[in-house]
Order: structure tokens, then C-alpha cells, then sequence
């Protein structure tokens, strides 16, 4: 139950629903629209938010989904029900259009079934007749024209109807020519008369040439004749019209007979496709105000997070504004919210975004809130907007808002929510905080829930000492004396009267006779509600500030971690190749050893022999040490450059050989590629030397033969199909990271598409990778968007 009969639109939920109107792509969606109420029922309220949800995904995901064409297939199916009436081309042109519609959406369904279980019992039990369509087929041809072959009859008679023209037209040109060669004609072509063809004929020759004169020119100079040969050829081809109409509307007739049976059906396609109109229009307007479901609840409570009025919403992106988002909460414990604070602070449109929201969610919209709010039902929303005297009714505003008060008082339970915008105004302050203080207190005494606005501070007062009634304010920035918009529960806000007052600049000596005349006592609460406010926004303040210091030190942690993790992967891998090196070597020794003592044998043991054997090992052996031995770093002064460092550029340490090159710059640290590691160091710790000179460096250390050997066996494609999507990203970082130190302008990363959810987090990551310019798909002949090439800085 709603009261009074303008709640609806005092709480703006009117506007929502022209805004949902003009979505609707037909007038049966429009009424539909116009008929919404606000519903009661958990399981219809459920099913309607879902149906919007499921649309508003097909949207969003741009499902080929073609919902283009309506008509209203009701009036059409009821006028066909009567015997011997039939349908135009037109109307059955419609019919066909919209039935077009219908099937297609149907088979869209079928494609994904399962995927929109809520959608699809829209349409469950019907079935798909294309003998319909099949029919209309056989006599209108793709623009919704009778075929000219429709039946044999008509096929004649337009035979006929083209002859016949053809005749006139070839008569007419032979009289035309003789009265012009005969100087009969006035200047001028053959015209159209009263829809006949007439020769322009100077009036002195009009008796020469016989035929009816349909027109003369406005000098008389001239008549239009029609020449009589060609009227009686002209009077066969109108017979011959007559006759193709009568043959038109009896093959309309005899497809309207056949059609007849599927009214019923009929009337089962336009329920769907009114239906469909009305979910595709709330789904638009959901994406326009960014709704969302909410957590349904059988109870009567209400939970909002980031919550959002939408039409103010919708307002503030034409002015390319933001809405501050309000966040409350309404339980058993936590009945009716009290929200006090300053003038334009935001007090209002607070209470009304509560009212709205859970009108629209009882309505079966989607509301702007995060999806984790919850949000009951209830039975009675009760709402106390604006001043409702009335001069016929002889009410004046406080009559008005008494008279509301009483029916509240009778009729409200623990299924009500009530919206009051400042309670108890309209008469004295002596008076009227006193009785709006009583009827506050019977309100909660009968569980009801709801959000009120007042300035009355006996009213903060009781609701700070009552259970069941929790204090609320908007916040006020002290210091630019302009209000915040954000709602804290928990605390009453003050007025700010005398500080607005002063902003906006009213006389001293009004403002300070005005504080003598308030009272000491009242003075003394404003004044602690202000410091309060003040210390409130400082502790606010910091709270911001350390949330920031500590998301830093987290990042910072998380980089070192994953440095470290870097680290000890590369330690692993460097042992693991030395230990497959070594196995080598031994394996040659033992072979050459081997082919040595075989050789010795063979030659019988000749000392010649045997000494020449034993000299070509040791000759091989001293070469192997030779070659796998490590040489020892060459020294090689570095010529320091004075000059800033910058990404790209080579570094030598302080007091050390080692140089490397600087892949990235933060601050006062630098990332360096050393050989094929990644380190991080300060700033003071090297000095910048010349690419020539770190050339030179680089040739006579051994990290060179690393790196290009690294090179040469780096694969710039990874196929990560079948990975978990955490594996995925863990191997992504792994081979982004050796490709930004071996230098590769761009890498393959084979994905694939399955449901996009690996490819959609792959992409996710890197654009946080600072390395990474650009991504792309392969081209859709070699795997398209299954495959990325991410391009390298």
C-alpha cells in the first residue's frame, strides 16, 4: 500500500518510468510501462529483476540479438476473428515483419539455452509456426506488395493491364506527332488532366482533332484534350484496374481465411513480443543509471552500498558531474534513521534516494547500487514529501502534515517503511518538536522502519537515547562552509544557521543579536555539534592519509617479493644448466678416455704408438679446460659521462666491473639488465659510462656469451591454453620479464577463446606491466582475438 496517492510522484518514481518509456520500441511496451506497480511478492519481484539482469547482460556483452521491428499483432489478430474481413498488405506486412522478430529471437534462445533461464520462460511452451509466414510468403513480395503472380487471374490481368498501356501509349504518340506536324499543338509536351493523358491544343484547332476536353489554361489560349480513341482504350484499362483490385481482395480474403485458425497463436506472439519490449526498455535504462540486482531478502530491512539516485545521476553526466555515492542501513535493530545537518547538505535527496531505490527494486528494477547490498520487502511505503495544503480541503501545511500523522499512526506496522522530510515543521518549534517527538516515539514502538529528516533537536536527542532509532548527518566541511553530501550514521549534525549566516555574509550586528536571542544552552549544543563535525573530518582526514602510506608499503612489499621470487627462479635455473654442462664435459673425458685406451689395444702396446695416443689426450684434454674454463673479467677503465641517466642508457657500479644496462627509472632507483639477471639499485650507486666504452666492457666479460646463447634459444611465443588462470599469470610475468631483458620488441601469447575469461585476466594484467605499449589480436585467419601480440617498450 502506497499513501498518499502522490507518493509515486513526490518520490520521483514517475519520472523513472517516462524515462523507461521512451526505451520501449512500441506502443504495447509503453503500456506496459504505464501499468508497472510496486509489487509484494519475494518470487514475482525476483523473477522480474532477473529478467532485467539477463537482458541488460545480453546488452552489455552485445549479444547479436536484432529487436527491431514491433507491431501491435493483437488489433490485427482480433480483426481477422470475424468472418469475411481480411487484412491489407500493409497489415499483413506487419504481421510478417514482427513475426520475423519473433522466430529470430526464439532461435537466439535456443542457441544459448540454459544461458537466460529467466528470459526463456518468457516464451516457454511456445511454439515456432512457420506455415505463417510460409503463407503471407506466396503473395507479398519482400517490400509488402502483392506478388504480381499471386494467382493466375491476377497474373493475367496485369498482362492485360501492360498491353492495354502499351496500346494507348503507342496511340498517343502517333496522334501527338500528326497535330504537331500539322501545327495544332501549343508549346509544350504531353500533360496529365483529372489522371488522363491530354495533347495541349491551341483553342482555334480544338474542333479539329475529335476527343473530351478535360481543362483549358487559365488564358483560354489553350485546351487539354484527350483524343477519343484513347479514351476508349483509357476506359478498358480502368475496367481492367477495377478487376485486378476485386482480384487482390479476394486472394487477401482467402489468405485471411487461412489464416484464421493461428489467432490464438497469434495473440501468444504478441504477449512475447509486448513482453520482450518491456525487459529490453528497463534494461537500457539500467545500463543508462549503471543499476544492478541486489541481494533479494524476505525480510523488511535494507542494506545499501554505493547507492545512487538515479535521475540525479542522470542529471549530473549531462553537466559531467559525479553523485556521491550513500551508504545506509536499515535493520530489527537499526529502524528509522534520523538525518540532521545544514540546508542543501544533502538531507533530502538522502531520504528520497532510500524511497526511490526500494520503490523501483518493488517494481522489478534494477537500482544503482553494488550488487553486495540487500534489500528487502515491504508491504506499506508511507511517505511525508512537500507541502500538501490545500485551499479547497481548507488545510494548511501543519493540518496537512497532522493529517498524514494520523493515518501513519493507524496504519503502519513492522512491514512499513516511512519517509518524512522535516518532521514536525509547519507550527511553533515549542509545539511542533514536542508532537513530532510523540508521534516518532508510537512509530517506533510499532516497529516500523524508515529514514526522517528534521532539524528539531529534541528530536536528535530522543533518538540518540531510544533503542531502535539511530542519529544520522550529512557532513559539512567547516573550513569552505560547503557541504560534503556524505551520509555518517551514528552522531546528529548540526544546523550550521549562524555559519552560513556568516558565509553568505549577513550583518555582524544581526548575527551576534541573533545569538543572545537563541540561548546559552542551545549555543552551547551547535557549537559542540560544529567541533565534533570539525574533529570528525581530521580523523577522517588521517584515516585517508595512513590508508594511502600503508597501500604503498603493501605495493613496495609486493614488488620485493616478486624481485625475490625473480631472484631464485634465475639462481635455480643457472644451477640447473652448470650441472647439465658438467654432465657433458665428464660424458666427453670419459668417451675420449675411452677411445684412447681402445686405440692402445689395437695398436698392440708400441711405445711410439702409445706415447703418441697419450699426448693427443692430453693435447685434447688441456683444450677442453681451455675452452670451458670461465676467463677471468678484463679490466677495462670506463670513461665516467656527467650527463642525467636515462632508460636505455649503460651503467658501471661504484668500485666494481660490473656494468648493465637501465630498463626502467623510479625515482631515485633504477632497474639494470646485468647480463641475464634484473637488479635494482640506487641511483648513487653507478656512474653512467659511454655506449662505446660498456661495448668494450661487455666483450671482454663473459655475460656477453650468455646472453647472446639466451638469445638465440628465446622462443617469443607461449601457449598458455589449459592453464589455471593463476599459473597463466605467473608464467606470463616469468617470460615478460626475460623478454624485456633480452631486448624482443614483441611477444605471442597463445590463449585461446573458450569463454574469454583467461584472456580477459591475461589483459587485465598487463595493462598494469609498465613495459607493455600496446596489445592486439591476430588476425582472425590465424586465431584472432584466441591469440594477443603484446608489443615491448
Amino acid at each position: 500500500m502506497l499513501y498518499p496517492e502522490n507518493c509515486l510522484d513526490r518520490l520521483g518514481f514517475n519520472d523513472v518510468k517516462q524515462l523507461i518509456l521512451q526505451k520501449c520500441l512500441s506502443p504495447m511496451g509503453q503500456q506496459m510501462v504505464e501499468k508497472m506497480q510496486v509489487m509484494t511478492k519475494y518470487d514475482q519481484i525476483n523473477k522480474f529483476l532477473r529478467q532485467t539482469k539477463e537482458f541488460k547482460s545480453i546488452l552489455e556483452n552485445q549479444e547479436p540479438l536484432q529487436i527491431n521491428t514491433f507491431f501491435d499483432i493483437r488489433s490485427l489478430a482480433e480483426k481477422i476473428r470475424v468472418e469475411g474481413t481480411y487484412l491489407v498488405e500493409d497489415e499483413l506486412f506487419q504481421m510478417y515483419t514482427s513475426l520475423q522478430t519473433v522466430f529470430s529471437v526464439l532461435r537466439f534462445f535456443e542457441e544459448r539455452a540454459g544461458i537466460y533461464p529467466s528470459l526463456e520462460a518468457l516464451f516457454e511452451h511456445l511454439p515456432v509456426e512457420k506455415n505463417i509466414l510460409k503463407k503471407i510468403e506466396t503473395i507479398l513480395d519482400p517490400k509488402g506488395k502483392i506478388k504480381p503472380n499471386a494467382s493466375f487471374a491476377l497474373q493475367d490481368i496485369i498482362g492485360q493491364i501492360a498491353k492495354g498501356e502499351q496500346d494507348v501509349r503507342k496511340r498517343m504518340d502517333s496522334i501527338y506527332k500528326q497535330a504537331v506536324a500539322s501545327n495544332w499543338v501549343a508549346d509544350g509536351s504531353l500533360t496529365i488532366r483529372d489522371g488522363r493523358m491530354c495533347i495541349p491544343i491551341i483553342a482555334d484547332h480544338k474542333r479539329k482533332l475529335k476527343g473530351f476536353i478535360h481543362d483549358e489554361s487559365a488564358s483560354g489560349q489553350t485546351v487539354y484534350l484527350e483524343p477519343e480513341e484513347v479514351f476508349t482504350l483509357n476506359n478498358k484499362l480502368r475496367d481492367l484496374e477495377f478487376e485486378k483490385r476485386r482480384e487482390i481482395i479476394k486472394i487477401l480474403i482467402a489468405l485471411t481465411s487461412e489464416l484464421r485458425p493461428y489467432t490464438p497463436l497469434l495473440l501468444s506472439y504478441h504477449g512475447f513480443l509486448t513482453k520482450l519490449d518491456f525487459v529490453r526498455a528497463k534494461a537500457l535504462f539500467a545500463i543508462d543509471v549503471e543499476a544492478d540486482m541486489p541481494v533479494l531478502v524476505t525480510g523488511s530491512k535494507t542494506k545499501l552500498i554505493n547507492a545512487r539516485h538515479p535521475l540525479l545521476m542522470l542529471s549530473f553526466k549531462e553537466d559531467k558531474k559525479t553523485v556521491v555515492p550513500l551508504n545506509v542501513q536499515i535493520s530489527d535493530d537499526l529502524r528509522i534513521v534520523l538525518v540532521s545537518g545544514p540546508n542543501a547538505g544533502g538531507k533530502s535527496v538522502c531520504m528520497k534516494t532510500v524511497g526511490l531505490l526500494q520503490l523501483m527494486l518493488q517494481a522489478g528494477l534494477l537500482i544503482p547500487v553494488h550488487e553486495s547490498s540487500e534489500i528487502g520487502i515491504f508491504d506499506n511505503i508511507f511517505a511525508d514529501i512537500g507541502d500538501d495544503q490545500s485551499i479547497e480541503s481548507d488545510l494548511s501545511t501543519y493540518s496537512a502534515h497532522l493529517t498524514k500523522m494520523r493515518y501513519f499512526v493507524a496504519h503502519a506496522s513492522a512491514k512499513t517503511m516511512v519517509l518524512i522530510d522535516e518532521f514536525g515543521t509547519g507550527t511553533d518549534p515549542q509545539f511542533g518538536g514536542p508532537m513530532a517527538e510523540a508521534v516518532l516515539e508510537v512509530l517506533n514502538n510499532k516497529k516500523v522502519r524508515g529514514v526522517i529528516t528534521t532539524h528539531y533537536s529534541n528530536l536528535k536527542l530522543f533518538a540518540g537515547n531510544t533503542p531502535g532509532l539511530e542519529n544520522a548527518s550529512m557532513l559539512f566541511d567547516n573550513d569552505k562552509m560547503k557541504p560534503l553530501y556524505v551520509l555518517e550514521v551514528g552522531k546528529p549534525g548540526s544546523s550550521y544557521a549562524f555559519e552560513i549566516a556568516q558565509n553568505i555574509g549577513l550583518q555582524k550586528e544581526v548575527l551576534e543579536l541573533a545569538r543572545a536571542k537563541t540561548g546559552t544552552n542551545q549555543n552551547r549544543i551547535d557549537s559542540l555539534l560544529v567541533d565534533l563535525e570539525r574533529e570528525k573530518k581530521q580523523i577522517y582526514d588521517t584515516k585517508v592519509h595512513l590508508a594511502n602510506q600503508q597501500n604503498k608499503v603493501k605495493n613496495l612489499v609486493s614488488e620485493n617479493e616478486k624481485l625475490r621470487i625473480f631472484l631464485d627462479e634465475n639462481r635455480r635455473e643457472l644451477i640447473r644448466e652448470a650441472k647439465l654442462e658438467a654432465q657433458a664435459i665428464i660424458k666427453n673425458a670419459n668417451k675420449l678416455v675411452e677411445n684412447t685406451i681402445a686405440e692402445i689395444k689395437e695398436s698392440q702396446a708400441e711405445k711410439s704408438a702409445t706415447k703418441q695416443l697419450r699426448q693427443n689426450l692430453q693435447k685434447e684434454l688441456v683444450q677442453h679446460q681451455v675452452k670451458e674454463r670461465k676467463p677471468e673479467p678484463v679490466h677495462v677503465p670506463a670513461e665516467k659521462l656527467n650527463t642525467p641517466i636515462e632508460v636505455g642508457d649503460w651503467v658501471q657500479l661504484n668500485n666494481s666491473e660490473t656494468t648493465g644496462q637501465v630498463l626502467e627509472i623510479n625515482r631515485d632507483n633504477l632497474v639494470l639488465a646485468l647480463g641475464d639477471l634484473r637488479s635494482v639499485v640506487k641511483k648513487n650507486r653507478v656512474q653512467k659510462i659511454s655506449n662505446k666504452q660498456a661495448k668494450k666492457v661487455v666483450q671482454a666479460n663473459s655475460y656477453s656469451g650468455s646472453i647472446s646463447e639466451a638469445i638465440s634459444s628465446f622462443n617469443a611465443e607461449l601457449d598458455l591454453r589449459g592453464m589455471r588462470a593463476e599459473n597463466a599469470i605467473h608464467e606470463v610475468e616469468k617470460y615478460l620479464d626475460k623478454s624485456v631483458m633480452l631486448g624482443f620488441p614483441f611477444i605471442k601469447l597463445i590463449h585461446g577463446k573458450g569463454d574469454g575469461i583467461l584472456r580477459k585476466m591475461i589483459r587485465d594484467y598487463l595493462k598494469k606491466y609498465s613495459q607493455v605499449t600496446r596489445v592486439e589480436d591476430e588476425h582472425a585467419d590465424r586465431g584472432g582475438d584466441g591469440i594477443s601480440y603484446v608489443y615491448l617498450k
